[in-house]
């Protein structure tokens, strides 16, 4: 399992490095740019579509524009939110949260444009259960082609739908799978596998009804879930309310200048706090990755660029309304930075077969109990992740009547690593949102955030399981769909295991999908993008021109 993980790891370096990232920016600038700023009627006529001022039940489609927002959204808020925002911070520190909102403006206008060139050349030749996505556009602008263009656009087709279904399994289920199980034992004490089986129950009770099942359960689940979160987040903003300026402050400056280490976090250069607030970003709101277009292409409209319109919207309500309530409560409360649970003595560091064992006494913890995942922070060799020589040093806690150690993990480090001693307890992912709560409120994360958290995950399984289900049924056909679904609640089950273990590899898993689909789609959305932006255009100035009838 080590060398699988060194596997990922290094395909995700591939993925990740800093011009994919370069690469979505500059995509996001020149669509906003191109399209005249289009964030603009994302805001005020998308709200008018949603409303349902121009559904028509004649128009072709399975869905309203409700519903398909809100199975889009249900795909992009989730744990990705409560989880990943947490994630960001504890990896980049507040900065990460000021490139969260670059993406997530920029990512109105890349949504925009991919869902509305998918919703150009969606499949409607079945009525109740369209298709459409990247692999349509690309199957579309190459049918009527030989030789090697029609070779090239199969392999461009194909490539994508490998992408989206790595995508459904790392991002869309797993990473859903694995926050909810561990956040339910923490606080519940409930085996991970079993909330991996509960899941893959209610997930696969919904998916085997097909799209208008889903819209159905999302259109209602979406805005239920939403309300509960974000009146919690109020609640706790409330009660910190003077120190959200100065976090405000914090996460501008950050973004721009390394940070000093401080308690439990690592501290980062500006480039760190880039790298981890754009993947966690386009994680969440799946801005570039073509993904959301094919719930979208679903929608009852006989206007394609009203729906992409719609989908400008995802990217502002995910990313900069509910991520940043997620940061700020993060921020507010100082989880993020908080201090340490005990301090080892008796603490020694030996060499051991070209590692490093620790060795140390704790003394009067009583908030540590048996099976506790905890951390300390050494200096050792270079850490190009946060571009300092921290790392974090992972163990768990044993507890043997009242003796309490804890069985550290080995260190690698070309130098002898030097730590203070301070252990700190380990809140992973979604586990470090929960805290924030808990530290306003006792056990308002502990319920709260475990109920988000499930209704999140299934919201968010539901959809991405018709996406990975759409890319199945392109390279494999119909009779692939029964035996796709069933694995993939198989696999939230593997998923709860127990074979992820930290922040990082959750973070290298999540990561896997997601750079995956941005690498296949955004040459889609360059190649073709032109005849997005061009009927877009073409769409607004009817709308200016008052052509468009109210139903």
């Amino acid at each position: 399992m080590e060398e699988f993980k060194i596997i990922i790891e290094a395909i995700g370096g591939f993925l990740w490095n800093n011009y994919t990232l370069y690469a979505v920016v500059a995509t996001g600038i020149v669509f906003t740019i191109w399209s005249g700023f289009s964030q603009y009627y994302a805001l005020t006529h998308g709200f008018k579509v949603i409303k349902g001022d121009y559904d028509n039940d004649d128009d072709p489609g399975a869905i309203s524009h409700f519903q398909a927002l809100s199975t889009a959204l249900s795909a992009t808020v989730g744990l990705g939110n409560i989880g990943g925002v947490a994630l960001a911070i504890s990896l980049g520190g507040p900065g990460a949260v000021f490139w969260m909102w670059v993406v997530g403006f920029l990512g109105m206008a890349i949504k925009l444009s991919e869902v509305s060139l998918s919703m150009i050349h969606r499949n409607i030749d079945q009525a109740d259960n369209p298709s459409g996505g990247p692999m349509w556009v690309v199957e579309r602008n190459f049918s009527g082609k030989t030789g090697p263009l029609k070779i090239l656009g199969k392999l461009i087709a194909g490539t994508f739908c490998f992408a989206l279904i790595v995508n459904t399994i790392t991002a869309g289920n797993m990473f859903q799978a694995w926050n909810v199980a561990n956040l339910t034992q923490a606080y519940f004490g409930v085996p991970t596998m079993a909330t991996g089986t509960i899941l893959a129950l209610i997930v696969g009770a919904v998916i085997i009804g097909g799209i208008k099942r889903i819209g159905a359960v999302t259109s209602k689940l979406v805005p239920i879930m939403l309300l509960i979160y974000v009146m919690a987040c109020i609640y706790v903003l409330a009660i910190n309310f003077t120190a959200i300026p100065e976090m405000l402050k914090l996460i501008v400056s950050a973004a721009f200048s390394p940070m000093e280490s401080s308690n439990a976090f690592l501290g980062g250069t500006a480039g760190s706090a880039f790298i981890f607030g754009m993947q966690r970003a386009l994680f969440s709101n799946e801005a570039g990755q073509g993904s959301s277009a094919i719930a979208h292409s679903a929608a009852k409209t006989d206007e394609p660029i009203r729906e992409g319109v719609v989908a400008g919207l995802e990217p502002f309500i995910d990313t900069i309304v509910v991520c940043t309530m997620s940061a700020l409560v993060i921020l507010v409360t100082g989880i993020w930075n908080r201090p340490a649970e005990v301090q080892l003595s008796e603490l020694s560091i030996n060499p051991s077969e070209q590692s490093w064992s620790i060795n140390g006494v704790i003394n009067d913890a009583p908030s540590l109990k048996n099976g506790d995942k905890v951390f300390m922070i050494y200096s050792g060799s270079g850490n190009t992740e946060s571009g300092n020589n921290l790392h974090k040093v992972y163990g768990t806690v044993l507890v043997d009547g009242p003796k309490k150690s804890v069985e550290w993990n080995k260190i690698s480090s070309d130098k002898r690593p030097e730590t203070n001693g301070e252990v700190y307890l380990d809140y992973v992912g979604a586990n470090l949102t929960a805290a924030a709560f808990d530290k306003v409120s006792s056990g308002l994360g502990k319920w709260l955030v475990t109920l988000a958290s499930w209704l999140f995950a299934i919201s968010t399984m539901i959809s991405w399981s018709y996406y990975g289900e759409k890319g199945v049924s392109f390279l494999l056909g119909e009779k692939a769909i029964l035996s796709y679904k069933l694995s993939f609640c198989v696999l939230a089950i593997f998923s709860t295991t127990g074979f992820i273990q930290t922040d990082r590899e959750l973070n290298l898993f999540a990561n896997l999908g997601t750079g995956l689909c941005i690498m296949a789609n955004l040459p889609i959305l360059w190649l073709f993008g032109y005849q997005a932006i061009r009927d877009y255009k073409k769409y607004i100035t009817k709308l200016k021109n008052g052509e468009f009838n109210k139903v």
